[in-house]
């Protein structure tokens, strides 16, 4: 199972949306160690990373504790699963907005988005590893990707 493309553009299949829904459906009883776990492994990766976030610059909390990375976490992994099949992000308009105008206002990149990626799959790959297969990590890396498409369209309006 993979992709359909549709003239330029990336569509997301029914089988990709079943296997995101039915996947973040038991990961979402964990959610927050998954979150902490998602968040530990972009900073392992990319320790910059940190300053990305107004919440850890100056905080000499231990990033375990922090209260705020939890909640952050899991907002990125639903978002992700809110995709639909027509290749449209559910979220409100507003929510993309913000979620736009936050990117732009910290200075993400590509590069910061392409880490994330990395570090969501694999946590998920630990996650759910009797669930896991080329079809699931092409889905969440195919919702991750529509996800980010959309955040970006936002932060150029903010630019």
């Amino acid at each position: 199972m993979s992709s359909i493309i549709e003239g330029n553009k990336v569509i997301f299949t029914e089988e990709q949306e079943a296997l995101v829904v039915k996947s973040w459906a038991v990961m979402k009883k964990n959610s927050s160690e998954l979150g902490l776990k998602f968040f530990l492994k972009i900073f392992e990766i990319a320790p910059s990373a940190k300053k990305l976030f107004s919440f850890l610059k100056d905080s000499a909390i231990p990033l375990e504790q922090n209260p705020k990375l939890k909640p952050h976490a899991m907002t990125t992994c639903e978002s992700a699963a809110q995709l639909r099949k027509a290749g449209k992000v559910t979220l409100k308009e507003a929510n993309l907005k913000r979620l736009g105008a936050t990117h732009f206002k910290y200075g993400v990149v590509d590069e910061h988005f392409e880490v994330t990626k990395f570090a969501l799959l694999e946590t998920i790959k630990e996650a759910v590893p009797e669930m896991w297969s080329p079809e699931m990590k092409s889905a969440w890396g195919e919702a991750y990707d529509q996800l980010v498409a959309a955040i970006k369209t936002e932060m150029k309006r903010s630019s």
